[in-house]
């Protein structure tokens, strides 16, 4: 085998790579966790010395499994209570050495809710290649189709993530002043002052998991949006404190209750003002964006 190393060292070695396909082709660690313990067991029960190029035999492995589980997933979503969002991980200060690396791009959430309008392979041959930077040849071996084949996938994808909600290349100190100005005008129950932060055509989404009360549709309106959030935080802002907290690679809202997270809100800018909120309210969504969970 060209590469020197055991296979238990040549896995640790790529392991971050394979995390971050992972995770992003689920929305789930935990599910992205499983997978990866699963392509350990495959690679280890291989015969190491046979493979030509360990990295491309575990990324491959690990994006078909993604497919597959992708697949099952479907039917799951299609039950779940309101709306699916994904699962929030720190980034930051809280992020394990294990995930940090290869988590530092393309993983916002709006990127990742709209890597749910694809297919499975729609969404593996657009990962591997716009993010992960795989030449074509290493995709169809991956995805185990024609060249052609995947190029016409990729073309697909990427119509279709245009065809989304738009996003935007927008500075992280942009977005965290913009969170800062939100929880102030918040903090003050500033009605004109959260207005001018928010497009009029801004949208709510929430995800309870129907474990914790949540707007079960996603909503429009900056009016509609600005009367929920001070309706909210009239009622609750006793007792809940916001910070702001890197998370997905920018800065978000933690929102926690006696020193416990009790949510996560991600938003989507324009880089003047907010276009879409995503609040992750499902406890068992919230294991991974730093302090203990309710």
């Amino acid at each position: 085998m060209p590469e020197a190393c055991n296979p238990v060292e040549i896995f640790g070695r790529y392991r971050s790579r394979l995390f971050g396909i992972a995770y992003r082709m689920l929305g789930s660690v935990q599910d992205a966790e499983d997978l990866l313990q699963e392509a350990y067991l495959r690679w280890h029960q291989t015969d190491a010395d046979a493979v030509r190029s360990p990295e491309a035999w575990l990324v491959a492995v690990v994006s078909r499994l993604a497919i597959d589980r992708l697949r099952r997933a479907t039917t799951e979503r299609a039950a779940y209570e309101g709306s699916w969002l994904p699962e929030p991980i720190a980034t930051g200060d809280f992020a394990s050495a294990g995930h940090r690396a290869e988590l530092a791009s393309d993983l916002s959430m709006a990127f990742l809710v709209v890597l749910e309008r694809l297919s499975p392979d729609e969404r593996a041959a657009f990962l591997l290649r716009e993010v992960f930077d795989c030449d074509y040849g290493e995709i169809a071996r991956v995805l185990e189709r024609s060249e052609a084949a995947c190029r016409q996938l990729v073309h697909r994808a990427r119509t279709r993530v245009r065809q989304g909600e738009p996003r935007f290349a927008v500075a992280p100190e942009t977005k965290e002043r913009l969170i800062e100005r939100l929880l102030a005008a918040l903090s003050a129950g500033d009605r004109d002052g959260l207005l001018g932060l928010l497009a009029e055509d801004a949208t709510w989404t929430a995800d309870g998991g129907g474990k914790v009360p949540a707007t079960r549709r996603v909503f429009r309106g900056a009016d509609r949006v600005a009367r929920f959030l001070l309706g909210a935080e009239r009622k609750w802002g006793h007792v809940v404190t916001h910070r702001v907290a890197w998370l997905n690679g920018e800065p978000a809202i933690l929102s926690q209750v006696g020193g416990r997270v009790f949510a996560i809100t991600a938003i989507d800018t324009d880089g003047d003002r907010i276009v879409a909120f995503y609040r992750v309210l499902n406890p068992d969504k919230l294991r991974h964006v730093g302090g203990p969970r309710p």
